[in-house]
């Protein structure tokens, strides 16, 4: 994507339209990978399986019994989910590149910046993320969430039964973890 918006600097003399356009080369590379994989018949069970991940979460989260058939109930899409959080970062990685000049400064060490700027933008999408998922009852905060849920579409399917299953004894399994290390935790 850097590479590819040097012909958009060239073109509008520009460093805010380049990287504009190398964030959004870099936004239509993941989301037609995601789709693209999609078509996999072994990533579309995959994605099944994290459909029903989300249906048990939002379930416990819901104080819902976790059971196949409560589990179903509930939608595949999740406001924390890490799709959600790779189209933040993409998102905001635009703004926090904006603020690197690409006059005068040599390829390799633009790239380098992306590089470095990696934790940087994955911290501050990560606070994003959990600030979506505490205010989700505010109308601006889910218009402004709303693109990651769809591109979830692309990332979930739904699951069958078994998958249910899966999923229900596997977070079953990680609050019983929690549990216990809360347990150790307090004798200490």
């Amino acid at each position: 994507p850097l590479f590819l918006s040097t012909f958009a600097e060239d073109a509008a003399n520009s460093d805010f339209v380049a990287n504009i356009v190398e964030g959004l080369i870099r936004l239509v590379i993941f989301i037609g990978y995601i789709a693209a994989i999609g078509l996999m018949n072994d990533i579309r069970r995959v994605f099944a399986y994290h459909g029903a991940e989300h249906k048990a979460i939002s379930a416990y989260e819901h104080d819902r019994p976790l059971t196949p058939e409560e589990v179903d109930a509930f939608g595949t899409a999740h406001t924390r989910c890490g799709t959600t959080f790779i189209l933040i970062v993409v998102v905001i990685s635009i703004f926090f590149f904006s603020l690197i000049p690409r006059e005068g400064v040599p390829l390799w060490a633009l790239f380098l910046s992306r590089i470095v700027l990696v934790p940087v933008i994955a911290a501050v999408a990560y606070e994003l993320v959990r600030f979506g998922a505490r205010h989700y009852g505010n109308a601006l905060v889910r218009a402004l969430y709303a693109p990651g849920l769809w591109l979830q579409s692309l990332t979930t399917r739904p699951p069958d039964r078994p998958m249910l299953e899966v999923s229900i004894a596997s977070l079953e399994s990680c609050l019983a973890a929690d549990r216990e290390a809360a347990t150790r935790a307090a004798g200490t």
